[in-house]
């Protein structure tokens, strides 16, 4: 059956009770006919979920004001809604349903989740990202965290319109891009860092050949014509078959990219990422976790000896002095608010000093008028001219920044 015909099907065998209950047990059918409209479309989809859907899952995700699902076992959910935690009544019947529906969606997306191996990241078709954590790693049941993301691509002009950043930030960011600065963007957890990604890809060129690589596919690059996506993929039950970010950046560095956009760098592949900056592959975009600009710098140092623990770290300082043109920090500050902390350009790493140059263009400054609850401010520009004007001029923008 297609969806069609088993949701026509459900309603058939929901007449067909009450028509039953009529002319069996008065009670169940007094009970059955005070179902207004309403009640009985909520009982057809709630039965259509359970067999083609994810159950009380996709009730859940089908309200567009959810952008974060928690579920700690089969009795407790938890949901985001502009920013605030609230506790569902809804819960799953029973563990084994909760444990059916994940493997339902795991194996839609080509992956897999047991006893043997109980944490995989994967996505929903709708594009969300979800990770799984099972028993007995999980020691209160099945654990699911859904990160949602809007249908529509983040524009910039979103947002513009959510004080994130101001018109004139957005100018200069269109330049940055254009002009093929390398971008890498640093926030915590839940800073926004891919919706901002999403974002600043806008600003990239049409004709250009796009190449992203992710963990789980997130990214929504629509304009661009001459596109591939790759995701990774875990290992099999044998062990064998994992394809790693790392592998995906060296495989296409052999695609002819003129830019290469990696969804998260997080480990080992931050060597070949760098690397791919310092070779003519000038305009890439990236994110990383950190606490700051100096942080996110510091964190890729970490990142590159994992896969490399063999260099020198003054080598390393120097590829990341060098490949990194541009950081933007974002944050999620007390009131829930997401706001973009600061655009750093990078100078380079003095050996002497043994700290890299940094050189801030656009600083968050706090209003007195901020309370607990509600923070006000703006992002500024500050008093510093931006240093490394190469490579607008080679783009032909003669606008100072």
């Amino acid at each position: 059956m297609d969806d069609g015909q088993m949701r026509a099907l459900i309603q058939r065998t929901l007449d067909a009770k009450l028509a039953w209950a009529r002319d069996n047990s008065p009670e169940a059918y007094r009970e059955l006919s005070s179902l207004n409209f309403r009640e009985r479309h909520q009982i057809a989809g709630a039965v259509y979920e359970s067999i083609r859907g994810l159950g009380v899952l996709g009730q859940i995700i089908a309200d567009p004001d959810i952008t974060e699902v928690m579920i700690n076992g089969y009795q407790d959910i938890f949901v985001e809604r502009a920013g605030r935690l609230t506790k569902l009544e809804n819960h799953f019947e029973s563990r084994q349903e909760l444990e059916t529906i994940i493997t339902k969606f795991v194996s839609q997306s080509g992956r897999v989740v047991n006893e043997s191996e109980p944490i995989v990241d994967t996505h929903l078709e709708d594009g969300s990202r979800v990770n799984v954590v099972m028993p007995p790693v999980a020691l209160n049941g099945p654990i699911v965290t859904i990160r949602r993301f809007p249908k529509e691509a983040m524009t910039v002009e979103k947002l513009i319109g959510y004080g994130s950043i101001t018109p004139e930030v957005a100018r200069v960011l269109e330049m940055l891009v254009r002009a093929r600065y390398n971008i890498f963007v640093s926030g915590g957890t839940g800073s926004g860092k891919t919706t901002f990604l999403n974002a600043l890809s806008n600003f990239i060129p049409r004709d250009e050949r796009i190449i992203t690589i992710e963990d789980s596919a997130e990214l929504q690059i629509k304009h661009i014509d001459n596109l591939v996506r790759l995701e990774t993929r875990n290992a099999g039950p044998d062990g064998s078959g994992a394809i790693t970010i790392r592998d995906l950046i060296k495989s296409s560095l052999r695609m002819r990219p003129d830019r290469i956009v990696v969804g998260e760098v997080r480990g080992g592949e931050a060597l070949d990422m760098l690397q791919a900056m310092n070779t003519g592959h000038d305009g890439s975009l990236s994110t990383g976790h950190a606490n700051s600009t100096l942080d996110m710098l510091s964190r890729l140092e970490t990142m590159v000896l994992q896969g490399a623990a063999g260099l020198p770290l003054e080598a390393i300082r120097q590829q990341i002095g060098s490949a990194v043109d541009v950081v933007v920090h974002l944050s999620r500050l007390r009131d829930k608010s997401r706001k973009t902390m600061e655009i750093v350009e990078i100078l380079g790493y003095d050996q002497g000093s043994r700290t890299y140059r940094t050189n801030p263009l656009y600083e968050f400054r706090e209003e007195p008028e901020s309370s607990k609850d509600r923070v006000i401010g703006r992002l500024a520009r500050t008093d510093n001219p931006m240093v490394n004007t190469q490579k607008l001029e080679n783009a032909g923008i003669r606008q100072k920044i």
